[in-house]
């Protein structure tokens, strides 16, 4: 039997992306968060609340980066989305991350985190939230890509988010094949 639940954003797994920018006096920041995805080949979209300063960064410069927060470093993700850079100016330094700035956009990658997503600011909402960027680089560690030059999940170690019990969890096993286990049921 099904259970009602009301209207809950439970959509699973819900990746932790840790968003970084510059401020206007080029001190970088960043900002924990699940609410995002991957919107056609080369856009991402984000719910970021206009309070955030990680928002107002990205509004000012035009640019952020999206990393995939990792097993490895799920204390610093989260510290970083515990604290607002609003109150607490110099949070990334204190959560140990360390930033490169990005070739390709105007914000920093956190050198820590072997997966990030380089972006240029499309459209920004402040009544829903909504911000789309488009994806200009994506830059990995050569430590989570397999033979192939691909990112290995099972390297990467990525963390989700689940909303109902407030948790992080890592990924499982492969169980499957995309675009070829169906081709069973033709």
């Amino acid at each position: 039997m099904r259970k009602d639940l009301g209207a809950k954003p439970f959509l699973y797994p819900q990746l932790v992306m840790v968003i970084a920018s510059y401020g206007r006096d080029g001190t970088p920041d960043a900002m924990n968060a699940a609410w995002g995805g991957i919107a056609g080949g080369d856009k991402i979209f984000l719910c970021l609340s206009s309070g955030h300063k990680t928002v107002k960064n990205i509004l000012e410069r035009k640019a952020f980066t999206v990393s995939v927060a990792d097993e490895a470093h799920l204390v610093e993700a989260d510290y970083v989305g515990l604290v607002s850079g609003n109150d607490v100016p110099d949070k990334l330094e204190r959560s140990g991350f360390h930033v490169t700035r990005s070739e390709f956009v105007d914000a920093p990658v956190i050198d820590e985190l072997p997966l990030v997503l380089e972006c240029k600011l499309v459209s920004y909402d402040p009544d829903s939230h909504f911000m789309l960027g488009e994806i200009v680089n994506a830059g990995a560690d050569e430590t989570i890509l397999d033979d192939a030059g691909m990112i290995d999940p099972a390297k990467l170690k990525p963390i989700t988010f689940d909303p109902a019990g407030r948790t992080y969890w890592s990924l499982g096993k492969k169980v499957g094949n995309a675009f070829a286990d169906g081709s069973k049921l033709k």
